[in-house]
């Protein structure tokens, strides 16, 4: 009893202040007819706590997000079940669920009853206007008396999880060049000019396709010998984010460094379905991942998702200078398709970044034209025509963005882009 006048309501300590002051009032004035009301003030909050009190308050819940990842701008529908595992039929009920404010407000539902054994559904909708990873819930059930008198709370802590990412934006096919890494037993190699001689056989294990046998490496050795499998050939693409947060200008949804998060996305994913295996990493040479078990390397359609969710959650790094020439396994992973895009460079950064393509790798610059997203505008044409000389100068492929040209125009205008004959290596 007494935790459930600990509960009461801000009506019901009302109620029984009122009720005591109107008790004294009427002891000294000698007025039964106010005594009376004095009482019943006091009555219902008492009566309120002990039907509290002794109300079996027992729910179970389930909840979801259908679905639970969304590009920005897109809704998502979050469907919470509750059901009334007492004997006795609920009363009302204030329901209310955690939403990040970044989503929206908390949302609140009231419900007058739930018979025993009943299953109740709240569905409402969330808009993703920010790209992030948010926690729905936990879920706060508040049992009412009919008076609103007194309240008993219940917290849930399940949550859902709900990842907005960026929104992908088509892009039409440019021809590419890049470094072909195999995954198979051995490097692929030209048959044309080196003949079958030049073909690396093995043992024979049990249970190898006598179809696949070298007979002139089995009547060499005396063994028999069975060619290598050859291996799948696979495109790989490195893309990097500039996340320094000087390099960016602009707020909110409309900031040059949201701009390249979408580009990067959209990049990821035209790659993955042309065949690529992509890499995504930061200036710093640091992988961009959602969790820790996210693999560096990520190919094939189903993959899609989790390089969404791993440009979800990136986020600005500390530093000014690009670190990324400096990372110790870089040069093991520089060749190949190397896309890069970038915010404001200065030319040693600019220089910086050029160095990286080696190799036979082919790079591609999109360099940000950040200071058009600043309200306050202040263009240093002569740094930015700077750094795109430099780079095209290494043998890039650059192309200037604005926030008024959209990603596919200036996606395609890298393939009209000139590379000079002296960076060509």
């Amino acid at each position: 009893m007494l935790t459930a006048l600990r509960q009461l309501t801000r009506r019901g300590r009302y109620f029984l202040a009122v009720g005591g002051g109107v008790v004294v009032v009427a002891s000294v004035l000698s007025q039964r007819d106010l005594m009376r009301i004095g009482l019943v003030l006091i009555a219902l909050p008492l009566l309120a706590a002990a039907l509290v009190a002794r109300t079996r308050f027992r729910l179970a819940m389930t909840r979801g997000l259908q679905p639970s990842r969304v590009q920005a701008g897109e809704t998502t529908t979050a469907v919470i079940r509750l059901e009334n595992l007492s004997r006795l039929a609920h009363g009302l009920l204030l329901v209310e669920d955690s939403v990040p404010w970044e989503l929206g407000q908390n949302q609140r539902r009231v419900m007058t009853k739930i018979d025993p054994g009943k299953r109740h559904h709240i569905r409402y909708e969330l808009v993703g206007t920010v790209r992030g990873r948010y926690e729905i819930g936990p879920l706060n059930v508040n049992f009412v008396d009919p008076f609103g008198l007194c309240r008993v709370q219940r917290d849930f802590t399940t949550t859902d999880t709900l990842t907005v990412v960026p929104t992908v934006v088509s892009l039409p096919p440019i021809p590419l060049a890049g470094d072909w890494n195999g995954a198979g037993e051995s490097r692929a190699r030209s048959m044309a000019a080196t003949g079958d001689d030049d073909v690396i056989p093995r043992e024979y294990h049990l249970g190898d396709d006598l179809r696949r046998v070298h007979w002139k490496s089995t009547a060499r050795s005396g063994e028999l010998m069975v060619r290598r499998e050859e291996q799948p050939w696979r495109a790989q693409a490195t893309i990097v984010l500039d996340t320094r947060a000087g390099a960016h200008h602009g707020a909110g949804q409309h900031s040059s460094f949201e701009w390249a998060v979408t580009a990067v996305a959209s990049i990821a994913c035209h790659l993955i379905s042309r065949g690529y295996g992509i890499r995504l990493v930061d200036i710093d040479g640091n992988a961009l991942r959602a969790t820790a078990s996210v693999p560096e390397m990520l190919s094939g359609l189903d993959s899609v998702g989790v390089l969404l969710d791993c440009c979800a959650t990136a986020a600005f790094t500390p530093g000014l200078t690009p670190a990324i020439a400096h990372t110790a396994r870089w040069g093991q992973r520089s060749d190949g398709l190397f896309i890069a895009v970038l915010g404001e460079l200065a030319l040693p950064d600019a220089d910086t970044i050029a160095r990286l393509r080696t190799g036979h790798g082919s790079g591609f610059a999109l360099l940000l034209n950040a200071s058009s997203w600043s309200q306050i505008q202040y263009p240093d044409d002569a740094r930015l025509k700077g750094a795109a000389a430099l780079l095209t100068a290494a043998g890039w492929r650059v192309a200037v963005c604005e926030p008024d040209i959209d990603l596919g125009t200036s996606w395609r205008a890298l393939a009209q882009a000139g590379v000079t004959a002296g960076g060509a290596r």
